[in-house]
């Protein structure tokens, strides 16, 4: 197959980094119809027209605060018409308001703390809105130094996982998921659209199951992108809920793992039901 990005769609792209446009107008403007330009697109970038143009206005609006803009110019410096457009389109994303994304998650609040699991020490963080962090490690000092470094300027408040009602379910709920026992618990999902896009693959695989990188680009309609499903994979940080774990290389090696391929390589042996399980039950640090 010929991999020469079409001028078309690169003519396209190059739009949507200076305007905006509806699919209809920039259909008309490449000479495509709507429906070609969305599936011819998608298979090229990963991403539709319309989620391309909101992620690179992200990265603009991201950049600005960053530079020290204040919220009202980054706004309209990255091309978003109206204030109230930013929190439809891009807070959800940032997991944040803007405001406090620029200054380092000021003004969040995130209650963390750490739990004895079935694959050693865990460091569960959550916002009000579910988990937006899941670590796995075996010091202590460390997984917080990761947590602050992540959130250097959030109020970040460690309680005692079984005093916190809203705190301990999910805790506990991260310690099943760790043992292999059942359990639903909320996650808070930052990233761009086609990492969302990923992990959203990552959490249909079913337990017991992998999925080499190839065919995860493949479900998500682009072949192509086996690098960055790899790279989305990396960037995961709510470990075992998003079950980046479950991804191979294509030739059946483990390929990496952020908390490090003897965890990896324990979990799917304990989702094949070949591991022993440790003794004792999850309990609180």
């Amino acid at each position: 197959m010929d991999s020469t990005p079409d001028p078309r769609l690169e003519h396209a792209r190059r739009l949507l980094d200076q305007d905006d446009f509806d699919l209809a107008g920039l259909g008309r403007a490449v000479g495509l119809s709507p429906a070609h330009l969305q599936r011819r697109f998608r298979a090229q970038y990963g991403l539709s027209p319309a989620e391309y143009r909101a992620q690179r206005r992200l990265q603009a609006f991201k950049r600005e605060l960053r530079a020290g803009s204040d919220v009202t110019r980054a706004v309209y410096e990255a091309g978003y018409g109206s204030p109230s457009r930013v929190y439809e389109d891009g807070a959800a994303r940032l997991g944040m308001a803007p405001l406090a994304y620029r200054r380092g998650g000021e003004g969040m609040e995130i209650r963390w703390s750490l739990v004895d699991t079935a694959l050693g020490l865990a460091l569960v963080a959550v916002t009000e809105r579910g988990v937006c962090s899941v670590s796995l490690g075996e010091d202590a000092q460390a997984l917080e130094a990761q947590l602050r470094a992540e959130f250097p300027r959030a109020r970040l408040q460690r309680v005692d996982a079984g005093r916190d009602e809203f705190l301990a379910p999910r805790v506990r709920a991260v310690a099943d998921a760790l043992a292999q026992r059942r359990a639903t618990v909320p996650v808070e999902l930052v990233g761009t659209a086609f990492q969302q896009r990923v992990w959203q693959a990552l959490m249909r695989i079913p337990p017991g199951q992998t999925r080499s990188y190839a065919e995860i680009a493949a479900e998500l309609g682009q072949p192509r992108a086996v690098r960055a499903v790899a790279r989305a994979c990396a960037s995961n940080r709510v470990a075992v809920l998003v079950p980046c774990h479950r991804v191979i290389r294509g030739d059946g090696s483990l390929g990496g793992y952020r908390w490090g391929l003897p965890r990896k390589r324990e979990l799917l042996a304990r989702e094949s039901g070949q591991a022993t399980t440790r003794e004792g039950a999850a309990r609180p640090a």
